[in-house]
């Protein structure tokens, strides 16, 4: 019997590397989606898709849904950090780098994560892996982009610099997000309440700016993107991810992070015809080892395996 309440089981580690595959999937589908969809218009259909499919379950449930003003706030910061802005930082990037460079520098939110919780959480301070681990990462991610085109901020680079953009919003809403552990507010409607916030703010900027798109010149590929990002991506994601989060944590939940580009790379290159220079999987390779370094199981791991056989 396992004695650690916390341990991924095999129910865990499937539900594990199925959500690699749905928010690695999310970055195929939207280069499948961005080809008829506007930006804004794009992001504002996924939220709203979402929100109605979580809600759906909110209510199958009877789960009660909170009225206070003092949930509703936190949601609405949430629905912006987590979900308005990096979703459309993705999307836009995605006009100019492939899907698997994309979530590579997505991968790079724990980086943020430690940086930003460093700053404003006091049992979140700073340690000698942690610093060797976003050192490392980020000098990943200043190999992919080139030390010479930082200063540049064009095309390509300014896409992978959105990337890191939404990575950052990432992490804000992460060290932000702690405090709905205090609020006793169920997990699923934390999740239909932000998605809901997004897209209440999404729709007037959208319409606005894209307009009401013609749904007769949005291909059949690109509407079953669109639902497939709201179902599957984001609603049945966040279904899984507060599934991992209940019963293993929130650092075995991280794992995910090194997962998410490998099934991103498999789908552009197997369905997009997508590929990476050499250099791209060298800072796939440094912001792995940056994670491992902030997670310190592995580094536990050697010394233990070490110890036993002295």
């Amino acid at each position: 019997m396992n004695q650690n309440p916390l341990a991924m089981g095999l129910t865990e580690w499937a539900i594990l590397i199925g959500l690699s595959l749905l928010w690695g999937g999310s970055f195929f589908f939207i280069e499948l989606a961005i080809v008829d969809v506007p930006t804004l218009t794009l992001v504002w259909l996924r939220v709203t898709i979402a929100a109605l499919c979580l809600w759906g379950v909110v209510l199958a449930r009877g789960i009660e849904i909170p009225k206070s003003r003092t949930v509703w706030l936190p949601l609405l910061f949430m629905g912006l950090f987590n979900n308005a802005l990096p979703f459309c930082l993705i999307v836009w990037g995605q006009h100019e780098i492939p899907s698997g460079l994309a979530a590579i520098f997505n991968a790079t939110m724990p980086l943020f994560t430690v940086l930003v919780a460093g700053v404003f959480l006091a049992d979140e301070s700073f340690t000698t892996l942690k610093v060797i681990g976003v050192l490392l990462g980020f000098s990943g991610v200043i190999a992919m982009i080139g030390p010479t085109q930082l200063v540049q901020l064009e095309g390509p680079v300014l896409a992978q610099v959105a990337i890191l953009g939404a990575a950052f919003c990432y992490a804000i809403a992460s060290t932000y997000g702690r405090r709905f552990r205090r609020m006793s507010v169920p997990l699923i409607v934390t999740a239909a309440g932000q998605v809901t916030c997004a897209s209440l703010l999404l729709a007037p900027i959208a319409l606005y700016v894209d307009g009401v798109i013609d749904p007769t010149t949005v291909s059949l590929s690109s509407t079953m993107a669109v639902v497939s990002l709201g179902v599957f991506c984001t609603a049945l994601a966040y279904v899984g991810y507060f599934r991992i989060l209940a019963s293993s944590g929130a650092t075995n939940l991280s794992l995910v992070t090194f997962l998410v580009p490998v099934s991103a790379i498999f789908l552009g290159w197997m369905f997009l015809n997508e590929s990476l220079q050499w250099i791209h999987y060298v800072g796939m390779g440094l912001i792995a080892l940056g994670l491992a370094a902030i997670d310190g199981r592995p580094l536990y791991w050697i010394i233990r395996k070490s110890s036993s056989q002295a």
